[in-house]
């Protein structure tokens, strides 16, 4: 996998030489490259940004500097969006581009209830490039969406600072046929992207195949799977430390006993912290103890999906 990122601090992306990143860009897995923004600038003071069109606080970035930085690397040849007039539609229809047709990706996207998008029949992505934009007024990144980015051959990450991007610059892109995603890591506003993107990478690249060294362990993580739940506590030796015992359950032997007691944790932790996920669930794929355990949690597990009684 390839991947670029664009910033004024590209410094910063040195980090991502350490641990298993690190390793997997040793053993050739994924080739990292930051890029300073400011290499594209033409002026004395190297300015990447400019104040607000219709007044107000902070600085934008502006668009040119962006785009002859994204042009190369994207190796695009300048060009004239002559219908700007549908530029509003082009992004509406495009909404962090899971339903952009682009040829990079045979992902179906399905509204929520929740506003984000629920990607189901994804296939690997083609050579194309996706660029990806963090942004905090953007749908939430998932698991589900690291899962279909691990999957591309290039990925573009640009790194906004001050009060973000010109608008016009996904916009502009989408146009151009290039798959542009804008996502949020949470409900939480950064100084600038580098975190979200070093976030973002974090959660695609430890799916790739050989990246970790023991594939069993990402397979029954939080938000992984079809129906997917928290995952369940953890422990590790000694069995009592300060005097805190570990499940006697788990000491047992029997694998049966502690597949279903770590079962029953998840479906509880999920109940608890995140019902929403329980909400999600396929109830035909729910085997007679998980029906059981839902059903004392308050569920009803007739339908489709389960339902708070």
């Amino acid at each position: 996998m390839k991947i670029d990122i664009v910033s004024v601090f590209p410094e910063y992306f040195e980090v991502l030489n350490l641990s298993l990143l690190g390793k997997a860009q040793t053993k050739g897995l994924v080739e990292v490259t930051a890029h300073n923004l400011r290499d594209w600038t033409h002026d004395v003071h190297h300015s990447v940004d400019d104040t607000p069109v219709g007044g107000g606080a902070g600085m934008v970035m502006k668009p040119e500097v962006w785009s002859e930085c994204l042009d190369e690397l994207l190796q695009l040849q300048p060009t004239t969006i002559e219908n700007t007039e549908n530029m509003e539609n082009i992004e509406d229809s495009a909404d962090s581009c899971d339903t952009c047709d682009s040829g990079n990706s045979a992902t179906v996207a399905v509204p929520t209830e929740s506003g984000n998008s629920e990607k189901t029949d994804t296939a690997q992505s083609s050579a194309g490039p996706v660029l990806i934009f963090p942004n905090p007024s953007a749908p939430l990144f998932t698991q589900q969406d690291a899962t279909e980015l691990s999957h591309a051959d290039h990925l573009l990450f640009g790194c906004g600072r001050y009060e973000g991007y010109d608008a016009r610059i996904p916009q502009y892109y989408r146009a151009q046929g290039i798959d542009v995603r804008e996502y949020s890591i949470g409900d939480y506003v950064l100084n600038g992207g580098e975190v979200a993107v070093s976030v973002m990478l974090e959660a695609i690249t430890r799916l790739l195949p050989g990246f970790m060294g023991n594939a069993e362990s990402i397979v029954e993580e939080s938000y992984t799977g079809e129906n997917a739940l928290l995952e369940h506590r953890q422990y590790t030796k000694p069995a009592e430390w300060r005097g805190i015992k570990v499940p006697d359950v788990l000491l047992s032997g029997n694998h049966a006993k502690v597949d279903r007691f770590r079962r029953d944790e998840a479906l509880q932790k999920t109940d608890e912290l995140r019902p929403d996920l329980i909400e999600a669930l396929d109830c035909t794929k729910l085997d007679k103890a998980d029906r059981k355990t839902l059903m004392a949690l308050g569920w009803e597990v007739s339908a489709t999906h389960p339902r708070k009684r």
